[in-house]
């Protein structure tokens, strides 16, 4: 007999049960777990599937192009390495877009979030008549880029249109909107607030409603006015929702494409070529893949970076309740 043997033989037989349970109960338990895990990559497959036929492999197929030459077709041609990377970061052009890039970020966000802030503080109360304001404030999230476009069109007409209609009434010359490279980046930027106003309007009158009541009673029995009141205390308490729509509206505004490509086509002189329409020209109207691959990557790493900045500098301000 072993040594082994022997041990078990002078092991109680209760405590030998309760091994055998407790092991029995880890065999269970893993089990468990581990249908649990195959139920819920079943409920993720089609979204994965999804994800990665209209996500994972156009990133991979970007990647490719990228250091490829193609011909008309989008056949590869010839392999480039790193060579659209340099032409494009040596071209004067890709530098103006971006700077296009940048000051239609910059025109669109701030005035963005803090119009759709002013409307959801102005309409959170509950007088008679308020939903009826929310409705309408919300409205632009019902409408495509395609038609909000053709809707500004028609207002920015240079003789028909109805803002310069107004600006004849109060005896002023009508403006060139869509036409002349001063007013044209504005114009678009006017726009494109209008168009984001319902999405940001939405998710901030969503986080002023989820402030508590008695926080404002409690700063009216201490003496603080509305203003003192709105930027001390609801600010501070709905800054996640403020930062989450800041991050949202950056990305939005590094996209944006649809409104550009409809009202000015990326002029006039450039002043509204912003990178994703320099993209579509390069790569669907000069048949550039490659070049057009390798600007949509630099895009890419910019939007990620300048996320991670925001992350990295912006959530410090944050004030999580």
């Amino acid at each position: 007999m072993t040594l082994l043997d022997r041990n078990a033989a002078v092991r109680p037989a209760p405590e030998i049960a309760k091994r055998q349970a407790a092991a029995a109960g880890r065999r269970s338990l893993r089990m468990i777990r581990w249908k649990e895990a195959s139920l819920a990559y079943a409920f993720l497959l089609p979204s994965l599937l999804l994800f990665g036929i209209f996500l994972f492999y156009p990133l991979l197929k970007s990647v490719y192009l990228s250091v490829h030459l193609t011909d008309p077709r989008g056949r590869i041609a010839a392999f480039a390495g790193l060579d659209n990377f340099t032409e494009l970061l040596a071209s004067d052009k890709f530098y103006e877009s971006l700077k296009v890039t940048l000051s239609f970020t910059v025109l669109t966000v701030p005035a963005g979030i803090a119009l759709a802030l002013l409307l959801a503080a102005l309409s959170q109360g509950k007088l008679r008549g308020m939903k009826g304001f929310q409705f309408i404030f919300s409205l632009p999230v019902a409408i495509s880029v395609g038609t909000g476009s053709v809707i500004w069109m028609m207002l920015y007409h240079p003789t028909l249109g109805t803002l310069n209609y107004f600006l004849s009434l109060l005896g002023l010359e009508p403006v060139r909107w869509l036409t002349d490279p001063a007013w044209a980046l504005v114009s678009v930027s006017i726009m494109t607030v209008w168009m984001n106003l319902g999405f940001n309007y939405i998710v901030l009158l969503s986080g002023l409603q989820s402030v508590p009541e008695e926080i404002y009673d409690s700063a009216k029995i201490d003496g603080a006015g509305p203003l003192r009141t709105f930027f001390q205390l609801t600010v501070p308490l709905v800054s996640p929702t403020l930062f989450f729509v800041g991050i949202v509206s950056v990305i939005q505004a590094f996209q944006s494409f649809g409104q550009i490509h409809i009202l000015t086509k990326g002029g006039p002189m450039n002043s509204t070529d912003v990178i994703v329409f320099n993209i579509y020209q390069d790569a669907f109207v000069n048949f550039r893949f490659g070049i057009g691959s390798a600007q949509a990557l630099i895009l890419f790493a910019i939007v990620l970076i300048l996320t991670v900045l925001q992350y990295r500098f912006l959530e410090r301000k944050v004030h999580y309740q």
